[in-house]
């Protein structure tokens, strides 16, 4: 069984209650966990500011899934996102070496975070 690292984000509309929310999210972890996929990292990122607006609406909810499955999957996972009228975008990607490494350390919290073992610079220059 040949599996591939994917992660897929995608934002559903600011109108919802937080329990179809979180009930929207369940359905697309369970068309995931359902279908074989092992579920590496979940992150819900929250209600955040749209770059543009998508269908009049400038916020949405986010939420990241990192997993493990077959490629023939995600063909399934897209169909499901584009009958749930509660999604506005979604964006599924395969993961490289470099891109596991990249989600390892942001999931960690090395990303984003300033070294704090550098050494200051001298404020007399």
């Amino acid at each position: 069984m040949f599996q591939n690292q994917y992660e897929t984000v995608f934002i559903l509309t600011p109108v919802l209650s937080e329990a179809q929310m979180k009930d929207a999210v369940e359905k697309f972890k369970s068309v995931l966990t359902d279908n074989g996929a092992e579920l590496v990292n979940e992150e819900h990122w929250g209600l955040r500011k749209l770059a543009y607006p998508i269908q009049h609406k400038s916020t949405g909810y986010y939420q990241l899934f990192e997993f493990k499955a077959e490629p023939t999957l995600i063909a399934t996972l897209e169909t499901e996102y584009k009958r749930d009228e509660r999604i506005m975008r979604f964006l599924t990607t395969k993961l490289d070496k470099f891109g596991i490494d990249y989600a390892n350390r942001r999931k960690n919290g090395k990303i984003g975070k300033k070294n704090q073992d550098a050494p200051k610079e001298s404020q007399n220059a």
